[in-house]
């Protein structure tokens, strides 16, 4: 099993690793000019599994996980993710990945234990905010641009409504009852990365110490 190069919430600047880990995805980019996405076409059937999804993501309060993640490479970590809505989210990758990720109300922090580096972003400007936001709606800032039916698996498509061109998410939920099982974000240069959930629990209780950030850095700072 290979490390895989970027971690589970791109964003869209690299950060520079000396590991080769960190690939936040492409913050910085040059500008193209918006396209707008082109919603899916929804029967009534598809209006109703839309909004069956909308409730059971919003009814979604806590979630501990493994989980297994899959780069456009061909790298492959895993680690544990948990998630406290509205705003707080804590991934550990299993080692060698030596990257910490702690989602506070607002602020994403990144910190790589091997070169002890910290970075930081608002948690609005990656996708992570899709699945962390107060209300989740499937409508307005989100387009719906496809959804596909398996037996026993629903998936559904979406973008950023004004910043398309930034990437795609794309949720995968198994059905009766719905799940949230898997999900690959696409970044702004068509990217892939896939988070599988190995054995997701949904509604447990998560210490607040998760969600809190300690600088971790070992090198002295300024006074």
């Amino acid at each position: 099993m290979t490390n895989g190069n970027a971690p589970l919430w791109p964003r869209r600047r690299l950060l520079a690793s000396a590991a080769g880990l960190g690939a936040l995805a492409a913050l910085g980019l040059p500008a193209r000019a918006a396209t707008p996405p082109r919603p899916a076409q929804l029967s009534p059937q598809d209006q109703d599994e839309l909004k069956r999804v909308q409730e059971y993501l919003n009814g979604i309060k806590t979630l501990q996980s493994r989980f297994q993640q899959f780069a456009q490479d061909g790298g492959v970590s895993s680690g544990t993710i948990y998630l406290q809505r509205p705003g707080k989210m804590r991934i550990v990758y299993d080692d060698p990945v030596p990257i910490l990720i702690v989602c506070t109300a607002d602020t994403v922090y990144y910190y790589d234990k091997r070169l002890d580096q910290l970075s930081q972003i608002g948690v609005k400007d990656t996708p992570a905010w899709f699945l962390l936001r107060p209300e989740i709606k499937l409508t307005g800032d989100v387009t719906f641009t496809a959804m596909q039916r398996a037996p026993g698996a629903l998936r559904i498509a979406m973008t950023e409504t004004k910043q398309a061109d930034l990437g795609s998410l794309t949720l995968v939920l198994s059905d009766k009852p719905l799940e949230l099982r898997q999900w690959t974000v696409v970044d702004a240069q068509q990217k892939p990365i896939t988070v599988t959930l190995d054995d997701p629990h949904y509604g447990v209780q998560l210490s607040p110490l998760l969600f809190q950030w300690t600088d971790q850095r070992t090198a002295p700072r300024p006074r």
